[in-house]
């Protein structure tokens, strides 16, 4: 009785795809939190630069 069980359960493949596509979108989702961790940085330095620029420009202006 057990092994027929197992054995049926081992053959099924029904929820199979769903479970795959659920780890990928958390792998994606992953790797896109960690850009957006790392990149932001980069992004808060590119805005620093940007906004120094602006500060001189009205100030050189004015």
């Amino acid at each position: 009785m057990i092994a027929t069980t197992v054995k049926r359960f081992w053959g099924q493949e029904d929820g199979q795809d769903l479970v795959e596509y659920t780890l990928l979108i958390a792998f994606v989702a992953m790797c896109s939190a960690a850009l957006f961790v790392g990149g932001g940085a980069q992004v808060a330095g590119i805005w620093s630069v940007g906004n120094s620029r602006l500060v001189v420009a009205n100030t050189t202006a004015s």
